[in-house]
């Protein structure tokens, strides 16, 4: 038969009680115990997390009870953690891998399966392969063996842990804690419900830095919220507070906290291409570090001019820490981001982490003294002005191919009054513009859905590249209103 789990940028996500159900959940930890067996991991254990999603915990237990049956030992966590949190412990334990049951940053109705190898990073294209491939024919063999959770208890195959202690004994490795409680910072977090409530408060609350959180209880509908990712449309809410409160900056994670998103002194949010760009900017600037930088294509070409400045080479992947991760361990990357909102650090994993982004985007403004619309402004005087934005673009299945095809066959001498200078197919077709921006137009494999970005030096000129680019794809304007 053929299977209806396909893992796509970062794991298998589905809605629950359709695809999303106990049974094809215990068909991926079959899959993740062969694919340990085969690989000579299964001696090393699982380590299993998950997130403040509808039934999170019960699905984990699922995947727990079918890795134990195969004589493998299971690292249950005691309560939802983030995913890098996940990730960690399997460092810490020498584990030979993990599986969180996550969403993300999907909305309320959706679960997923996330697995992540030994180097605790995302799953490369190699690894995901080997898990898809037994799929079909574990599903058609029925329910795999599974033993309760007591029995694998009292068998040994199981232990119960908080992994928290080993991260934030990490994290303060990473940022100096003391230093940066004792600025005068004031700080609202945004978890928005999920796996990252009260991590950061827990790391900042002795001293003078002030912080409080939004959302900081369970509650798997996200009210409130299109869903748990933390870009401009949904944190209307703490920008209000940023304001209200004349706090010097807000921050949000995303429903795993592998994500971040920033809001200004004025409760303006500052794009993911920005932060990534300011990110780049403090370790190199600030904190005097060098290495490379690993960039998905989808992100801002700001930290090439960073590059070139503070002479680190810079490498280019396609979209998905699957890629940037690998990349990220071959370079010894100093950072490697995407335009998710997703960063990793060099020293920490090889996989996104927003905790750590976030504290890092702290100690930025506490060593500097700078609040973010300051820090943004000396980053343009720095690389000039960069302005970014995304739509994404649902089309009837149908139109797939026809628009595939058009846009396949496109070879445009300018967009929107701007000279296109090169065209490249690395993922998807980006038209690289004489001004130095680009525009990007990406096909999802799963859905419907085509996606446009485009980063440009003229705020002005971002709408009308989105809108060129919907042309040249053949798709009807934005409608008014």
């Amino acid at each position: 038969m053929e299977s209806v789990i396909k893992f796509g940028t970062d794991g298998w996500r589905a809605v629950i009680g359709e695809d999303f159900t106990f049974d094809n959940v215990r068909a991926c930890a079959q899959s993740v115990a062969l694919f340990l067996k085969e690989s000579g991991l299964a001696r090393r254990g699982l380590v299993v997390g998950y997130d403040t999603r509808f039934a999170s915990e019960d699905f984990a237990a699922a995947v727990a009870e079918v890795v134990a049956a195969n004589d493998i030992k299971v690292y249950l966590c005691d309560r939802a953690c983030p995913t890098p949190t996940v990730s960690y412990a399997i460092l810490d334990k020498g584990a030979g891998g993990a599986v969180v049951v996550t969403a993300s940053h999907n909305p309320w109705r959706w679960n997923g399966f996330k697995y992540k190898p030994e180097y605790a990073g995302s799953a490369s294209p190699e690894v995901i392969q080997r898990l898809e491939a037994p799929l079909p024919r574990i599903l058609a063999s029925g329910p795999p063996p599974r033993i309760g959770l007591d029995e694998a208890e009292r068998r040994g195959l199981l232990e119960r842990f908080d992994p928290r202690p080993p991260y934030l004994a990490q994290l303060a490795r990473l940022v100096d804690l003391g230093s940066l409680r004792a600025s005068e910072l004031k700080v609202v977090a945004d978890p928005m419900y999920g796996a990252g409530m009260g991590y950061l408060r827990a790391l900042l609350s002795s001293g003078r830095l002030r912080a409080r959180e939004l959302h900081d209880e369970r509650n798997p509908l996200f009210p409130g919220l299109h869903s748990p990712e933390p870009i401009g449309r949904n944190l209307g809410e703490l920008s209000a507070a940023v304001r209200d409160e004349k706090a010097d900056v807000g921050l949000a994670l995303d429903g795993d906290a592998d994500r971040v998103g920033v809001v200004d002194e004025n409760g303006r949010y500052v794009d993911q291409l920005q932060v990534f760009g300011l990110l780049a900017y403090y370790l190199l600037e600030v904190r005097g570090e060098r290495g490379p930088i690993v960039k998905s294509l989808t992100t801002t070409r700001m930290v090439q001019r960073l590059g070139e400045l503070y002479g680190v080479p810079v490498y280019e992947t396609a979209v998905g820490f699957k890629y940037l991760g690998p990349r990220m361990i071959e370079t010894g990357a100093l950072i490697g981001g995407e335009e998710s909102g997703g960063y990793g650090f060099r020293g920490h994993l090889p996989e996104r982490d927003g905790v750590v982004a976030g504290l890092y985007f702290l100690d930025f403004m506490a060593r500097t003294g700078k609040r973010p619309s300051e820090l943004l402004a000396e980053l343009y005087e720095r690389v000039g002005p960069h302005h970014y934005d995304r739509i994404d673009v649902h089309m009837r299945p149908e139109e797939r191919d026809d628009v595939l095809r058009r846009v396949d066959e496109s070879r445009p001498r300018e967009l929107a009054g701007v000279a296109v200078v090169e065209r490249d197919t690395i993922d998807g077709y980006r038209f690289d513009l004489e001004n130095g921006g680009w525009l990007l137009i990406r096909f999802s494999g799963t859905e419907p859905l085509i996606r446009i970005y485009t980063e440009v030096p003229d705020p002005a000129l971002v709408p009308r590249m989105l809108a060129a680019g919907r042309e040249l794809a053949g798709l009807p304007a934005a409608k008014e209103g």
